[in-house]
């Protein structure tokens, strides 16, 4: 993740939740921000993705008027006037502390970077834990130095492209409150059920159709066969809703009708020849 680090998405929402499941607590720190703009972002990923609770480590000042405001989006009404300015270590005195570094070493002969997490595995080791934790961010140029680095008790990386990893501040607190979602979040505003697959008698009337349309379309046997078996396995792993299966079967419904009509009128023509 970020030696620079942080968030911002553009869904806005009115109903983001506290911070965390059950008793947890789950908080933000931003350790020196050098922008107004990017504590902005920070607060309405934080919206986006169910937490409010923002905490400061020497940010610069900022007012209703400045870029803060106008990029927390509804953030500006709660998280943002709600942000708490606190020291590094009041931070790492209180809570389970997850710093984030783009940085990392790649075996324990550099341990201030490793080992180090991703933000999804960091998802799952968390999900039966109960401990108020700190996401730590640091700043947009260098990110959390090594001694910071040092005094926290989990690192979590991003995994990004070798030749450019460091990321945004912005960028990477969006993706990782994104990743870590499950942990801050009841529901979402999508549905329980995003598709609901068509019921297989709807289905095999298609597959019925289609092999009727095979059957004017197709002389050879062998040919049909295969082209049955191998729709049957492409609509097999499409999943088709009801609507899907029975436009479906009402398009080669009519084009079986109009090969029909075609070689009736063929049959016709060639009689009246004779």
């Amino acid at each position: 993740m970020s030696e620079r680090d942080a968030a911002g998405d553009d869904t806005a929402g009115d109903g983001a939740a506290g911070g965390g499941h059950g008793d947890r607590e789950f908080v933000v720190v931003v350790v020196e921000p050098e922008t107004p703009g990017n504590i902005g972002t920070i607060a309405r990923a934080m919206k986006n993705f169910g937490l409010s609770d923002l905490k400061l480590v020497d940010p610069p000042e900022f007012g209703r008027e400045s870029e803060a405001y106008g990029f927390a989006g509804h953030a500006r009404e709660d998280v943002l006037p709600n942000a708490e300015t606190v020291t590094f270590d009041e931070v790492v005195d209180t809570y389970h502390t997850v710093g984030t570094t783009a940085i990392t070493g790649e075996d324990a002969r550099r341990h201030v970077r490793f080992p180090f997490k991703t933000p999804a595995e960091l998802r799952e080791s968390l999900a039966t834990v109960d401990t108020d934790t700190a996401l730590v961010f640091g700043r947009e140029g260098t990110g959390l130095n090594n001694e910071e680095l040092e005094r926290l008790d989990e690192l979590i990386s991003i995994p990004a492209n070798p030749d450019y990893p460091v990321m945004n501040l912005g960028q990477a607190a969006t993706v990782t409150l994104y990743e870590l979602r499950s942990l801050f979040l009841d529901g979402y505003q999508l549905p329980e059920v995003e598709h609901e697959r068509a019921p297989e008698h709807e289905i095999e009337r298609f597959y019925e159709q289609f092999s009727a349309f095979l059957g004017q379309a197709e002389s050879r046997e062998h040919k049909r066969t295969r082209s049955e078996r191998l729709i049957r396995r492409l609509v097999g792993r499409a999943h088709p809703t009801s609507k899907e299966a029975t436009t479906l079967t009402g398009v080669f419904r009519r084009a079986t009708d109009l090969l029909e009509r075609a070689d009736h009128s063929e049959r016709e023509r060639a009689d009246g020849d004779r």
